[in-house]
């Protein structure tokens, strides 16, 4: 009997904890998975706001800036107040307009980095231009409507990204001749996010007709050819008398009258720029 007392007092008790180790796991577990959550929250935040919010409100104001850009030349009509500076001829006489890449190659701008850095635009330009750059003034002075897309939208100088383009609006590469006049009339716009207002060019065939209101009068265009791929470098599609560096197929030999369209492509990527050219066919 007193050798079973001994033995009990002797052993030495043990303490299992399985359980606190699963309750540690779990905890481990849930904190992983709340951070999961979380991250997914704001990443599906980000996405709205980029893909819905910013559309919302660039489309707000450039609606907005078409009714005032209409009653301002409601009240001042043709030949009444300053007409814009952009009509009267080519803003600067530039060779390349686009940014300039790391190899000092220009480019034409894209939704990822539409473009320059003032607000009058930030094209390469050569050494006789910089010294008369084209004003800084990112106000938009006409009206572009493309019936076959519902598209109405305000044009401005220059394709700054921040004061122009994200706002819903079209950009005017400097440079590049006024609407209505001897040249090519170039412009640039969103694909996607901030408006987009340029999101479904593609989808132009020739015989389209595209004006170009300003307070003097309005500009009929007909849409006559579509370059669907080409590189950032072409700058090529936006000179006076337009024709591909990249896929010389495309383009005009005669000076004319013309108005491109320039996007990036494919939809959410700038890896490749689309061109819609149109020639002016009629005046009013």
């Amino acid at each position: 009997m007193r050798d079973r007392v001994r033995e009990r007092r002797e052993r030495v008790p043990v303490v299992v904890q399985g359980r606190g180790r699963r309750r540690t796991g779990a905890r481990v577990l849930w904190v992983c998975a709340e951070t999961v959550v979380t991250c997914g929250v704001v990443v599906l935040l980000l996405v709205v706001h980029q893909l819905w919010w910013t559309n919302q409100q660039a489309r707000a104001e450039a609606r907005e800036q078409v009714t005032v850009l209409e009653r301002a030349w409601a009240i001042s009509p043709p030949g009444g107040g300053e007409s814009p500076p952009v009509e009267g001829g080519v803003v600067g006489e530039v060779e390349d307009v686009g940014e300039v890449g790391e190899d000092g190659e220009s480019e034409l701008p894209g939704d990822g980095d539409l473009a320059g850095g003032s607000a009058g635009g930030g094209g390469a330009v050569s050494g006789r231009d910089r010294a008369r750059p084209a004003v800084p003034d990112s106000r938009a002075f006409a009206i572009l409507r493309i019936p076959r897309l519902g598209l109405t939208a305000p044009v401005a100088r220059g394709i700054s990204k921040r004061s122009v383009l994200d706002k819903g609006y079209v950009g005017h590469y400097p440079g590049t001749a006024g609407p209505g006049l001897p040249g090519n009339f170039a412009l640039a716009g969103h694909r996607n996010t901030h408006g987009e207002p340029f999101r479904y060019i593609n989808r132009l065939r020739p015989g389209d007709e595209i004006s170009v209101r300003t307070r003097a009068r309005t500009y009929t265009y007909r849409v006559d050819q579509v370059l669907p791929r080409t590189a950032p470098r072409d700058v090529g599609v936006v000179r006076a008398v337009p024709r591909s560096l990249v896929k010389p197929s495309y383009g005009y030999d005669d000076p004319g009258a013309y108005l491109t369209l320039t996007t990036c492509t494919p939809e959410f990527s700038s890896a490749y720029r689309l061109v819609v050219w149109a020639k002016l066919v009629s005046t009013a």
